[in-house]
């Protein structure tokens, strides 16, 4: 009898290496840092010009070293994909910021766990595991922990954006699995980025009016964002997306606001006493639990029967 060597896959599941998880780790490490750049770095007051800036030069540089354009259902595809993690996300995120305090906005977009297991539930048949769904929970407490302080002014206004924020990207990272890309992660990305910025491209001139000056610090602030808090960072999030578990995916989301917190401190000196800390490590262990990491699959020998007539 004949036997070969075949790797065989345990049907546990979600399982994902641990280099996945830490290269999609940069995606909120990266995103952690929006806020203090924001403030410091960019023009006040003009959220729609941000966002285009933010999206679209990236966007275009990315299509031309790609030089690929859809092709068939995905032009389509990309405009919805763009208009859902970019164009409609973009805005609404930046209007949650301005009207509502900075810790409500933050707790509110750690619902967004919650949200892509809801939708992925139906959308693409991804159950979400209990484990999973208690690390959502911990996970928002943490956050809340973190970074909510006394409500202050609240209005409809940020309540529509930051539950708007958390709908949008939250059916954009499920359509994201439901559509197996078409090319390499690079070029979708950017075909959502230049999709989402000449959305954005209008909207802005016509509601802020005429670009304003930029200066050194504005222009260092907005390579910053595009580079690495755009580019780099949908590229990672997106390849994470692509191999592991939508909701396992949004729970690394959660290290977004525990590095917003910690620049936040180191810069601007706010305060960390041990509220944060219990909340920093609430947000941590719910990243790590929500995560289910495995080695490679090891290859078996499997059995073939023996032809008839095989003399070995």
């Amino acid at each position: 009898m004949e036997t070969i060597i075949s790797s065989v896959e345990t049907k546990s599941p979600a399982r994902v290496s641990l280099g996945t998880v830490l290269l999609t780790a940069v995606a909120p490490l990266a995103w952690g840092s929006t806020y203090i750049v924001t403030e410091n770095f960019l023009p006040p007051d003009r959220p729609l010009f941000a966002a285009t800036v933010r999206a679209l030069p990236v966007g275009l540089v990315l299509l031309a070293f790609r030089r690929q354009l859809p092709r068939g259902a995905w032009w389509w595809k990309a405009v919805v994909l763009g208009l859902c993690n970019i164009g409609l996300f973009f805005p609404l995120i930046f209007l949650a910021a301005y009207h509502l305090p900075g810790g409500l906005a933050a707790t509110l977009q750690a619902t967004s766990p919650l949200a892509v297991m809801a939708i992925a539930w139906p959308v693409i048949g991804e159950r979400p595991a209990a484990i999973r769904l208690g690390a959502a929970v911990v996970g928002l407490v943490g956050v809340a922990l973190l970074v909510l302080r006394s409500p202050g002014h609240v209005d409809t206004l940020g309540l529509v954006g930051a539950f708007g924020s958390v709908l949008v990207s939250a059916v954009g990272f499920v359509l994201i699995k439901r559509w197996p890309a078409p090319t390499d992660m690079l070029t979708v990305v950017s075909w959502q980025l230049v999709v989402g910025g000449l959305a954005l491209l209008p909207v802005g001139l016509i509601v802020e009016g005429a670009p304003p000056a930029l200066d050194g610090r504005a222009v260092l602030g907005f390579t910053w964002i595009a580079v690495a808090g755009t580019g780099l960072a949908y590229f990672c999030w997106f390849r994470g997306l692509s191999r592991m578990p939508a909701g396992a995916v949004s729970l690394i989301g959660l290290v977004n606001p525990a590095v917003g917190t910690l620049l936040g401190v180191v810069f601007a000196g706010e305060v960390f006493g041990w509220t944060q800390a219990i909340g920093m490590a609430l947000v941590l262990g719910g990243v790590v639990a929500g995560q289910r990491l495995t080695r490679r699959p090891k290859a078996v020998e499997a059995p073939v029967p023996a032809l008839a007539g095989n003399t070995g």
